[in-house]
């Protein structure tokens, strides 16, 4: 089940779910185990992720009923150092009767006189709702005044108008809002405001365009809607990262007379991650953090009592016009013991570098079962310049989605790939030569399904160099990372 489901789906589907024992969680060998989660339920969007008081705070979409969209709640984690959470009480919950009272939808957290304001989507209609904080960021005040913003403008024919993000220039602050024109594409909706209460529409900050023919039911899955807008400065340009087509995407350019001025377009992910976000109030570093959906059915989702993952940090960078993305330095506080060449398991770090040499497809195997019966291939396909995740003998369960999962990616003349791999459960996170990532989910019927080896196809590759690290849970029992 995607990020937007109908609240027409979501009313067929009672709230409440079949008891799962936690025993029976921690027990759970597809449960990551350093990847942050809910110790139950489903989870989905990051939310406000901020840096405050020395502590960093992440908000996400929760559904406290049970292991399914719908009641969205900001839940509330707090690390010392991004990997090791610690979960507080839920932060923000529906008001009766409120414009938030189907659902506290996605948004973000900026600090303002001393405090953290929360700003984020109420819906049925969606508006844009503002909620204050200090201290510990655990008590909560909502504006008597909500929404701060009750509708789209006038006379604008959208498709949606969600997920704010918020910033300040000079005295002035910005919001922008993800939406689209109906029958052209995406688009984000940009704001100003002197105190966050009272906004006035600017223009677009930039617009894009349909697909020729493209059509869907949910406008998303078009292009015609861009959700989960994150807007800010890198390295000298300003980088817009939206979510949209079921992947994540970006514009990078200029940006003067409040305006976007796109110069290169690219994608952040093309995998099991959605609804991309960065960390506010952490200096010169730019952190993101994304959603890691699931590639199971909902009934085994519903069954398993729980759904979603957060993804490990990523840093941002700038190489040239290009996207860098690195896991940030804090993930390698995570590592246990290191493995040799015979290195196996299912709660792994990898990094690998491989000579393609005259293979046409080279790369890693991960989770193998002894009997080969269950494998899952990561490699580089040179001809289709892609990098590949092939799920096909991933797992021998038939609830799980096993379609191959790609992305672009080319390697220079005489470049080697350098693989980045985090294996969690059922989570494949991929960082290829700093400059792509790919994120699976793949769920081996076989416990045993741990061993990795070199993948080679057509032709002949080589091993360069290779290292491995057991990843030490941030929880003892699998209930509370």
């Amino acid at each position: 089940m995607r990020r937007r489901e109908f609240l027409a789906l979501a009313g067929a589907v009672p709230l409440t779910a079949a008891p799962n024992p936690a025993s029976r969680l921690a027990a759970d060998p597809q449960r990551p185990q350093y990847h942050l989660l809910p110790g139950a339920n489903w989870m989905n969007d990051p939310n406000g992720p901020i840096y405050w008081q020395g502590t960093y705070h992440m908000f996400y979409q929760y559904n406290p009923n049970g292991a399914f969209w719908g009641d969205m709640h900001w839940a509330h984690a707090v690390s010392e150092d991004m990997v090791r959470w610690k979960h507080l009480p839920v932060a923000l919950a529906p008001t009766p009767g409120g414009p938030d009272k189907d659902g506290v939808f996605s948004g973000c957290a900026v600090i303002d006189n001393q405090r953290v304001t929360a700003i984020y989507t109420g819906v049925n209609p969606e508006t844009q709702c503002i909620a204050t904080s200090g201290g510990d960021l655990t008590e909560w005040k909502k504006f008597t005044g909500n929404p701060v913003l009750g509708a789209p403008p006038a006379g604008l024919d959208v498709t949606g108008f969600r997920d704010p993000c918020v910033w300040k220039e000079g005295d002035t602050w910005l919001m922008a809002v993800g939406s689209g024109f109906r029958g052209k594409g995406g688009a984000v909706l940009l704001y100003e405001s002197t105190d966050l209460r009272r906004w006035n529409y600017l223009h677009p900050l930039v617009t894009g365009k349909m697909q020729a023919g493209a059509s869907a039911k949910d406008p998303v899955d078009s292009g015609e809607m861009w959700e989960c807008p994150d807007f800010f400065p890198l390295d000298g340009k300003h980088l817009l990262i939206y979510s949209t087509e079921r992947v994540v995407k970006y514009l990078l350019g200029s940006y003067h007379d409040r305006t976007l001025h796109p110069e290169t377009m690219g994608g952040i992910e093309s995998g099991s991650y959605y609804a991309a976000r960065t960390m506010t109030n952490t200096g010169e570093r730019r952190i993101l953090w994304g959603w890691l959906t699931e590639g199971r059915t909902v009934e085994a989702q519903r069954a398993a009592g729980w759904s979603g993952v957060m993804s490990l940090p990523r840093e941002l960078k700038l190489l040239g016009s290009q996207v860098q993305m690195r896991p940030a330095a804090e993930v390698e506080r995570l590592r246990g013991k290191q493995l040799g060449a015979d290195a196996a398991g299912d709660c792994l770090e990898i990094r690998a570098e491989i000579d393609p040499g005259g293979a046409p497809r080279a790369g890693l195997r991960v989770r193998i079962a002894p009997d080969r019966s269950e494998q899952t291939l990561v490699y580089y396909d040179r001809d289709k310049r892609l990098i590949c995740v092939d799920r096909s003998q991933s797992s021998t369960d038939t609830s799980v989605d096993r379609a191959t999962q790609s992305g672009p990616f080319l390697l220079g003349r005489g470049e080697t790939l350098r693989l980045h791999i985090f294996l969690d459960g059922s989570v494949i996170e991929i960082f290829a030569n700093d400059r792509f990532c790919l994120t699976s989910r793949v769920y081996p019927a076989n416990p045993r399904s741990t061993g990795l080896s070199l993948h080679e196809s057509g032709g002949t590759a080589s091993m360069k160099s290779f290292e491995a690290w057991e990843m030490r849970p941030i929880s003892g029992d699998r209930l509370t990372s």
